[in-house]
């Protein structure tokens, strides 16, 4: 049974849930533990690395792209009490992003001969343009990124991202918990799951659209005596489709309080 569900996106980053949602949505779930973990953005509105909204535990938590020079990954700071370095590393990544959705929206646009409601911001990120192109498209949302934005499709830019070391040791320095996320989404599992000799946790429960190997995973678990962490990676208002039950939380709680 899951009672925690350690990645959700909001509205903070490119989910749909707000912040003043979110205990319901949990409340719908079951669940009685979520993490907002929104992209490369603290949360101001949460007071403390772990607080209690309308009877809901919320983790104050990070999902941040760092690159290893071989590929990028997502590392998932847990029990965040922001840093002066995080925030400016954050600042800096937003700026980023604003100039690459420019340059994302520009290129849609202009090679489709479409306008897009979406405008740069911070907290922009690819399913805000995929939503809006699929608006005035046939394409659909999945259709934009196979065909437009996704990786090595004609409009997509990267982002400039902190390496691996960086990223690791700026959350290291504001996170009680820091892990890698989903390890079997990258092209190179085995590369991804040995970086986890730095960290001290790694995702086990994922909605992963296919099956994985897990005993590969928890002998990187064991091996690197890591503490297991879960979620849905929830975009929506939709949570506890992935995450802990009740013995796996409170290991990941008395990490982070």
């Amino acid at each position: 049974m899951v009672v925690a569900d350690l990645h959700v996106h909001t509205t903070r980053s490119d989910g749909s849930l707000t912040l003043d949602a979110l205990p319901a949505a949990a409340a719908d779930a079951g669940v009685d533990a979520v993490a907002v973990t929104d992209h490369d953005r603290v949360q101001p509105a949460l007071d403390g690395p772990v607080t209690t909204r309308e009877g809901v535990t919320v983790v104050h938590g990070i999902e941040l792209r760092v690159d290893t020079g071989e590929q990028r990954l997502d590392l998932l700071g847990y029990g965040v009490d922001p840093t002066d370095a995080l925030v400016a590393e954050c600042d800096r990544i937003q700026r980023n992003r604003r100039e690459r959705g420019r340059a994302i929206i520009d290129c849609v646009e202009d090679r489709l001969g479409v306008s897009l409601s979406v405008e740069p911001r911070a907290g922009l990120g690819r399913p805000h343009i995929a939503r809006a192109a699929a608006e005035v498209t046939d394409y659909g949302v999945q259709g934009v990124f196979d065909h437009l934005i996704g990786d090595d499709c004609p409009c997509y830019v990267p982002r400039e991202v902190p390496d691996f070391e960086r990223g690791r040791d700026l959350l290291a320095a504001a996170c009680g918990l820091v892990g890698l996320a989903h390890p079997f989404r990258y092209p190179d599992t085995d590369a991804a799951l040995a970086r986890c000799e730095d960290l001290d946790a790694v995702e086990r429960w994922y909605p992963y659209d296919r099956a994985v190997d897990g005993v590969r995973l928890d002998a990187a678990i064991e091996r690197h005596d890591l503490v297991p962490t879960g979620g849905s990676d929830a975009h929506g208002d939709r949570l506890g489709v992935a995450g802990l039950d009740g013995a796996a939380w409170a290991r990941v709680r008395d990490a982070i309080v």
